[in-house]
């Protein structure tokens, strides 16, 4: 079965547009290897994290912020299709932005 990716945000922060974008970006570059994206709003105030099946992939107050895209991008095809090409996005350097 295909992996699902879970964005869980604060809806109180406004991120629900970052957690938009970030899964149409992933939803467009792995359309064949994800079974989808599900945006989950939070109560925890201040909450950003990206499952991958349950599994913590990203933590906004870990990390210190948010991904960059293609940082994202990376971090997911290594887990879902390490033999993807991801084009222009392999290159970079994958920081994290902070908020």
């Amino acid at each position: 079965m295909k992996p699902t990716i879970t964005i869980e945000y604060c809806p109180k922060c406004g991120w629900m547009l970052r957690s938009v974008y970030f899964a149409s970006e992933l939803l467009t570059t792995f359309a064949e290897e994800l079974n989808g994206v599900l945006l989950q709003p939070s109560d925890t105030a201040g909450k950003f994290c990206i499952l991958l099946d349950g599994k913590l992939m990203v933590d906004r107050k870990i990390n210190g912020g948010f991904p960059e895209i293609t940082a994202l991008k990376r971090l997911v095809r290594d887990h879902v299709a390490p033999n993807k090409s991801l084009g222009h996005s392999e290159k970079g350097d994958g920081k994290i932005q902070k908020s």
